[in-house]
């Protein structure tokens, strides 16, 4: 089995990769739903739209349920610190999440169209909320959460929901919303045709684009000057966990510390920009899966961008730098992450094959008269 300090880094790396595969599935779930409203006219095409994702939407969310219980097991005290502290920012994702389940089951339950129009903007919200506050989460990691520990590693946080709608978070928000509406705009270009496809075709468009700017922005925000950190000393790479035993210092300027001492990160952020620019070319091409495959390729680099600038901090304090946690003194013990990898190497492979199998079998682009032909054995 590996050493303490490899298997602390090795679980930094699982954690982002099941980040990315929540992102890349239950991304274009979240994308779709947030462009839906708009890109479908007539009730039959906001179906179409809705049944392009029914059969996969709740098996995607293994993903986001498996990264959570990831984050529980791995990194114990962020998840304790990050569950408590932002307890009101959680709800709101949770609730938003909500408005999923109940807006497919009952929007086609009667057929008023105010009922239906009333659950497809639930559905818009279940899409457009947790994807933005998802990017809000992130950008705050870059300012620093006003968090301290205790001397018996208790945590006490001195800040509001409001205040983490910082500018820089709320960009970041845009970042991750304009992000995962272009892939759910190619994944509708890909399982769509006719108006529908057209305008998901623009959708996806418009928010390469935006990505493509609030991205590019993001970081000249960060290289024009916002205070990151940087360990100088107390570390025990392999050694048992003591938050406090760090010494901590606001020395790295915008957070691109690393991409100095380690250039071949570079290619986070340019993997990002070539996969916006990418899916901009997909849409305007009109080749679905083209921009799908862009839009896959700039999620990758942007979650990787953000990983690679924090490390080796998951969760920085801005009123303690003492107090931030990091890959090194946040985890749990050896046994646990020795345990958790072996059972990580054998269920992630298995649920990436159900996954694909799942949509192989179910592939196919849906039409205005397939919806006709299932009035109640579709959404």
């Amino acid at each position: 089995m590996f050493d303490y300090e490899t298997l602390k880094l090795t679980w930094w790396v699982l954690i982002g990769v099941l980040l990315i595969g929540f992102a890349l599935t239950d991304g274009f779930d979240m994308g779709a739903m947030a462009l839906m409203p708009f890109v479908g006219k007539t009730d039959n095409e906001r179906r179409v739209a809705i049944n392009t994702i029914a059969p996969h939407w709740d098996g995607n969310q293994v993903w986001f349920i498996t990264a959570g219980g990831a984050l529980f097991a791995a990194w114990p005290i962020v998840y304790a610190v990050a569950f408590s502290g932002l307890y009101w920012a959680m709800l709101a994702v949770l609730f938003a999440l909500f408005c999923r389940p109940v807006g497919f089951d009952y929007r086609s339950k009667l057929e008023n169209q105010k009922w239906r129009t009333t659950w497809d903007w639930a559905l818009f919200v279940g899409g457009a909320a947790p994807a933005l506050l998802f990017g809000v989460a992130f950008g705050n990691l870059f300012l620093g959460l006003p968090f301290r520990l205790d001397e018996l590693m208790r945590s006490s946080y001195e800040g509001s929901f409001f205040g983490l709608l910082h500018p820089f978070a709320l960009l970041a928000g845009v970042v991750s919303l304009s992000m995962l509406s272009t892939h759910g705009g190619a994944w509708l270009m890909m399982r769509t045709d006719a108006d529908l496809h057209a305008r998901s075709r623009s959708a996806t468009r418009l928010c390469a684009i935006a990505y493509l700017a609030a991205f590019a922005g993001a970081g000249v925000w960060l290289s024009l000057g916002m205070a990151g950190m940087t360990l100088t000393g107390g570390v025990d790479f392999g050694g048992a966990i003591n938050p406090l035993a760090k010494q901590v210092a606001a020395t790295n300027t915008g957070w691109l510390g690393n991409y100095s001492q380690y250039p071949l990160t570079m290619l986070a952020p340019v993997l990002g920009l070539l996969g916006g620019l990418l899916a901009l070319l997909g849409a305007q091409l009109n080749r679905g899966a083209v921009a799908f495959i862009g839009s896959s390729l700039m999620i990758a680099g942007t979650i990787c961008t953000a990983g690679f600038a924090l490390f080796p901090f998951v969760f920085p304090s801005s009123i303690d730098p003492t107090s931030s946690l990091t890959v090194w003194d946040a985890v749990s013990s050896q046994k646990t992450l020795g345990i958790m990898f072996v059972v990580a190497c054998i269920f992630v492979p298995l649920i990436l094959a159900y996954t694909l199998w799942c949509y192989t079998r179910m592939w196919g682009r849906l039409t205005d008269q397939s919806i006709e032909a299932n009035p109640h054995g579709l959404y």
